[in-house]
């Protein structure tokens, strides 16, 4: 039995030897593989941010600003020019909360880099309206309580003055039965047309009766 327990374990040890010298070969090149990624991840960390200097018109002002490059327009907005209207939601361009108009383009400000937009026009909810002045569009929403908790309302609202422009200007949407037709401003063009914009409360049909409103037809 000590005999056989004997060459038991010298065959273990053998089996044990062989594969650390198979792995003594093999991990070399992942080892520094692994390391050369560590490094290079550590070095991205540790350098400073590249800054650039930027210059954007917001609601009629000029501002400019240095930036990280990586910041997104919606940072600069918000964390920068202090332009809180406009929401942060789900910063995947999902949700549409962060919906901003760029020359006169609707745009998912968390989708886009500010430095991409150097000179260009920006206006965000607070350029629509005052609470003494309101743009049409708030004061149909607030007619027709579009609002609800009012998340996402400045991104529906700058979406929809956006989408009834791109109607205005004869731009078809997916359901435009003629695309060589102007399209009309009804309740399927609009569905449509305001369907990256999402309301967790619900108040979808109240907020196409507003924007209906304000195109001049009846929801």
């Amino acid at each position: 039995m000590t005999e056989c327990n004997h060459i038991n374990a010298g065959r273990r040890g053998l089996l044990i030897a062989g594969a650390l010298s198979a792995t003594a070969v093999a991990v070399p090149g992942v080892a520094g593989a692994a390391e050369a990624v560590t490094g290079a991840s550590q070095a991205s960390l540790s350098a400073p941010p590249v800054l650039m200097n930027v210059s954007l018109e917001v609601n009629g002002r000029r501002h400019s600003m240095e930036l990280d490059t990586r910041t997104t327009l919606l940072d600069a907005l918000r964390e920068h020019l202090h332009l809180t209207g406009t929401k942060k939601g789900c910063d995947h361009g999902q949700c549409g909360a962060c919906t901003v108009m760029l020359d006169g383009q609707r745009i998912n400000a968390c989708l886009t880099l500010a430095v991409m937009h150097e000179g260009a026009r920006i206006t965000t909810i607070e350029g629509l309206g005052t609470p003494d002045k309101l743009h049409p569009m708030q004061a149909a929403f607030i007619a027709h309580d579009g609002y609800q908790c009012g998340y996402c309302t400045p991104g529906q609202i700058c979406s929809a003055v956006a989408a009834l422009g791109e109607i205005r200007q004869g731009i078809p949407s997916h359901v435009s039965a003629d695309l060589n037709a102007r399209p009309q401003a009804t309740p399927e063009e609009l569905r449509e047309r305001m369907s990256g914009n999402i309301c967790r409360c619900g108040a979808y049909s109240n907020i196409i009766e507003a924007i209906s409103e304000v195109a001049g037809r009846p929801a």
